[in-house]
């Protein structure tokens, strides 16, 4: 026992733990070694593959009232629509192919442990968890090992939701199927329309880590150490047998309230309130370091906080509905509402420095702005809540996070491929990773390992190739050709483009689903309306040609010379003209001096004005959308001369610009034609270059004593 004293005494005096010794459950309690020399370790590589959303598309709903799709070797496909997948941030099926083809490519390369930054499911269904347990079981037996960290899909709510479902599973006619939990009203009711089966449940904690403790959530015999933010051991030495009763769900709970974080941390935070918390709860943490070889050290952060709602009922505490969803709250909450792990991740990373281990932090969450530090522009330039802006951690939550002392951190949630770091004067540097998403366009998992201890390499492996991406298409074709033919007014408008189904590879397919995705939602989601009739009618010459434009003829004028350019006053708030109005045919004359402007610039750098016809409105937008989702990897997608021309454009606008006079939140119609494009659309690229001329997001290095990112990717593109 008095080792024990001496080495919490220690750490004390290195402010490792906040609470050592404690006998509150919900104080972070942590025994460590003695402060030893660095033990030399392998430099381990170990691939992370966020936001999988493993849909299990040949899952069993064992329903007698619905199968799925009949297959021809005896299977059923039990997959969502096309259309659903093309209005959604995610992909539902195809990604189900992509993940088998990751993990093939990581076996290959030789590594042997896969990190999963949450969402590693769809939704944390029995048919989707069972699933990925057994693909996970399948490489597991060659040697592989997976260490699961949860996220906001996994569980989408602390505790089981017997109500929840799906509106558009696809059936062999080509239509949608709702299929719903046992316990969904319209189960309830009997209604004919609707399958009911508890495969589509969704699972809280409970069942989720009861079959999936063998991928990190509960301790391997082969580990050599393993602990949650609350074990308590014996001395300090470690032994799976307490591990393994440590790992228990009874003894990995704290107390959340609808304040602040519970337990030993309530008082204070009722002080500081001056008034007592309320909604209090017990909450699972499904957090765990663990030692899976000598000297790497993998610490897997349950950053879900689910913070108890104005539905939350004390008399039936484990009701999912009493808990706001954890997809916007993110570190921003961890900080307030879970603050034993702060105090556990301060004992791990100063343990790990001490001990020379090779700490690997991840969670679902990404700890500082994610937009390449362009979130307050992109919140000026579109609309109230686009792009998800609500999700960006504050400016105080990356201190908070580096004053832990992490020096970087894997995260997912936003299917973004980026990177991002933060200083302070006090010398603490944290390096923010965002790991893209299998699901989507940019479809990649990062592959990391340390040189030293004091350098890290990154490097991302695109999914452009991916055996059997193309399995599903003739069900899809069926979806098609119903859409087609029906004369229902939301069948009509659900009809999408059948050119993807065209697509000969993985990469194609992802970039002409974002493509239709934004086609289809991001436009009227994100978009102001006169800057969707912009981005959906101008091409890239007329773009440039705009820019240069210096004109008195008004947005209103533009019916009575519709033919220079395809812009209307249909977005405009209707106004009288004052003063004494320029002849509409006066367009023309601008417009071809503003071409002779718009020629040189092209010529400047190389190109061609015509050239940037290429650049259809599809193009641009949907270019616009991939790299804030795939930064780096968006751009080469691209190629050189698109990314030049798109770099012209970008520099292409006047120095300054006139806003444009509004009625109300509109636009005026007496506005001269060019000014609202070249003010809105100034800070459209303006972002957009911020975007796609960020950190290195492909091939790099992290210098943590150096406080920098190098890029490693020497023929990478940018728009710098």
């Amino acid at each position: 026992m008095s080792r024990f004293l001496l080495s919490c005494a220690s750490l004390a005096a290195l402010a490792l733990l906040s609470a050592c010794g404690s006998d509150d459950p919900a104080a972070p309690v942590q025994t460590a070694p003695e402060p030893q020399q660095p033990v030399p370790a392998a430099n381990t590589s170990v691939a992370f593959m966020s936001d999988v959303h493993f849909h299990n598309v040949y899952g069993d709903f064992k329903s007698s009232q619905f199968a799925g799709i009949p297959t021809k070797d005896g299977k059923n496909a039990t997959i969502r629509t096309m259309y659903a997948q093309l209005t959604s941030t995610r992909l539902f099926n195809e990604n189900y192919f992509a993940f088998r083809a990751a993990l093939d490519d990581a076996y290959a390369k030789g590594i042997r442990h896969v990190a999963f930054p949450g969402d590693y499911s769809d939704d944390a269904q029995p048919m989707n968890i069972d699933g990925i347990a057994e693909v996970l079981k399948e490489y597991q037996a060659k040697g592989m090992r997976f260490f699961l960290a949860p996220g906001n899909h996994d569980p989408n709510e602390p505790f089981d939701d017997q109500e929840a479902g799906k509106n558009d599973f696809l059936t062999k006619d080509g239509k949608e199927q709702k299929v719903y939990g046992t316990s969904n009203a319209a189960c309830v009711a009997r209604d004919p329309g609707v399958v009911c089966t508890d495969q589509l449940m969704e699972q809280g904690y409970e069942k989720l880590m009861a079959k999936l403790g063998d991928f990190g959530f509960n301790p391997n015999k082969a580990d050599l150490h393993w602990e949650t933010p609350f074990s308590k051991y014996t001395g300090n030495k470690y032994s799976y047998e307490e591990a393994a009763a440590q790992s228990a769900v009874s003894k990995r709970e704290f107390e959340i309230c609808a304040e602040g974080s519970g337990g030993a941390y309530k008082a204070a935070g009722e002080a500081k309130l001056g008034k007592p918390f309320t909604r209090c709860a017990k909450m699972m943490d499904a957090s765990y370091l663990v030692e899976p070889v000598k000297g790497l050290w993998l610490l897997a952060i349950d950053a879900n906080v689910f913070v108890p709602n104005a539905k939350f009922d004390p008399a039936n505490p484990t009701k999912f509905s009493g808990y706001d969803g954890a997809g916007n709250a993110g570190w921003n909450k961890v900080l307030t509402h879970k603050m034993h792990l702060v105090d556990w991740i301060k004992s791990v990373t100063a343990r790990a420095r001490a001990e020379g281990k090779q700490l690997m932090a991840y969670s679902h969450y990404p700890t500082m702005d994610f937009y390449a530090n362009q979130t307050e522009a992109m919140k000026a330039a579109f609309k109230p809540g686009a792009f998800q802006t609500a999700r960006v951690p504050d400016a105080a939550t990356a201190a908070g996070v580096a004053a832990t002392g992490l020096r970087w951190h894997v995260g997912g949630h936003m299917h973004f491929n980026g990177t991002n770091d933060f200083s302070d004067a006090a010398g603490n540097y944290l390096v923010n990773v965002q790991s893209p998403s299998l699901a989507v366009y940019g479809a990649a998992y990062k592959i990391i390992s340390y040189k030293d201890l004091d350098t890290v390499d990154v490097q991302t492996v695109a999914l452009n190739s991916v055996s059997r991406f193309n399995e599903l298409f003739p069900y899809y074709q069926v979806e098609n050709d119903y859409l087609k033919g029906s004369t229902i007014a939301s069948d009509v408008a659900k009809r999408w483009d059948r050119g993807i189904l065209d697509t000969r590879s993985y990469g194609e397919f992802t970039r002409t689903y974002f493509g239709e995705l934004s086609r289809l939602r991001f436009m009227d989601e994100y978009w102001p309306c006169e800057m969707k009739e912009a981005a959906m009618n101008l091409n890239g010459r007329q773009m440039l040609i705009l820019s240069q434009l210096q004109t008195k003829v008004t947005l209103a004028q533009l019916k009575d010379n519709a033919s220079v350019v395809p812009l209307t006053a249909n977005c405009a708030a209707t106004a009288a003209a004052t003063g004494m109005p320029v002849a509409a045919t006066q367009l023309t004359a601008d417009w071809l001096e503003a071409t002779a402007r718009a020629e040189k610039l092209a010529a400047s750098a190389g190109l061609t004005l015509d050239s940037f016809a290429k650049i259809t409105p599809y193009d641009f937008y949907g270019d616009f959308h991939r790299t804030v989702y795939a930064g780096e990897l968006a751009l080469r997608d691209m190629g050189t001369e698109r990314v030049s021309q798109y770099k012209v454009l970008m520099g292409a606008f006047p120095a300054a610009t006139t806003a444009p006079v509004k009625v109300g939140d509109k636009p005026s119609s007496q506005n001269p034609v060019h000014v609202a494009f070249q003010h809105q659309f100034k800070q459209v690229f303006s972002i957009f270059k911020g975007l796609g001329s960020a950190k290195p997001s492909d091939r790099f290095t992290i210098d943590l004593k150096g406080r920098k990112i190098n890029n490693a990717n020497g023929a990478g593109l940018s728009f710098n």
